[in-house]
C-alpha cells in the first residue's frame, strides 16, 4: 500500500526539485573549482546521519561554505526524501540527542520526536542561531518545532533562512565604498560649536 503524500513532503519535493534545478550550474561550478584544488578526500564530505524512523543514511555535502553551496549541495537528499527542507538538525548516530528508535538508552525517551521527523536543511534552531542564545537552546527550539510544526511554520522558517543571507549580501553591497559622515561634516566652513 502506497503512503499518502503529506503537504510537507509535497512542498519538499516541489520546492526542492526547483531549487536543485536552479542551483545545479552553481553547484557544478563549485565542484569543478574544488576538484581543481584536489582536496584530500574529494569534493564531497560523507557522514552517516540518522533520518526518519531512526534509519541511517550517508549525507553528502560539497566541501565549501561559500554562498551556502554546502547547504544547497544537500538538495538531492531532500528530493530523495532523506531530508526535509525544514526540520531538526541531521545528527550522527553517536550523538546522544539522536536517541534510539526503540526508546532505549539515556535520554532517548525525551528525544523520541526526532524519530518521527525527517531532519532538515534548515530549521527553527538554525534561523535563530544568530540571536546570541545559550548553547543548549537549539535543542529546545528543535523540540518546539517538532511539537508545533505545520506548513505555515515551515514557510516562515524558509523565508527567514533565505532572508538572512540575502540581507547580509545587500548590506555588504550597500556599505561598500560608502563614506560615513560625522556630525561635523555638514557644517559650514568657519563654524564653531562654541558660538
Amino acid at each position: 500500500m502506497q503512503k499518502q503524500m503529506t503537504a510537507k513532503r509535497a512542498l519538499d519535493l516541489a520546492l526542492g526539485s526547483v531549487l536543485l534545478v536552479l542551483t545545479a550550474p552553481l553547484l557544478a561550478a563549485g565542484a569543478v573549482a574544488l576538484a581543481a584544488r584536489r582536496p584530500p578526500g574529494g569534493v564531497l564530505t560523507r557522514s552517516v546521519r540518522i533520518g526518519l524512523a531512526g534509519r541511517p543514511f550517508v549525507l553528502r555535502t560539497l566541501r565549501t561554505r561559500r554562498m551556502r553551496l554546502d547547504l544547497l549541495s544537500r538538495l538531492p537528499h531532500v528530493v530523495r526524501g532523506e531530508l526535509s527542507l525544514v526540520g531538526p538538525e541531521p545528527l550522527p548516530p553517536d550523538d546522544e540527542r539522536a536517541g534510539a528508535a526503540d526508546g532505549a538508552g539515556d535520554g532517548a525517551g525525551a528525544q523520541h520526536w526526532r524519530q518521527e521527523l525527517r531532519p532538515g536543511l534548515t530549521g527553527l534552531a538554525q534561523v535563530r542561531s544568530r540571536s546570541g542564545m545559550p548553547w543548549d537552546e537549539p535543542a529546545l527550539l528543535d523540540q518546539h518545532y517538532a511539537e508545533h510544526h505545520w506548513l505555515g511554520l515551515d514557510l516562515t522558517i524558509l523565508a527567514a533562512a533565505a532572508h538572512i543571507p540575502l540581507r547580509a549580501a545587500v548590506r555588504r553591497l550597500t556599505h561598500r565604498g560608502k563614506a560615513h559622515l560625522s556630525d561635523t561634516d555638514h557644517r559650514l566652513r568657519g563654524y564653531s560649536a562654541a558660538e
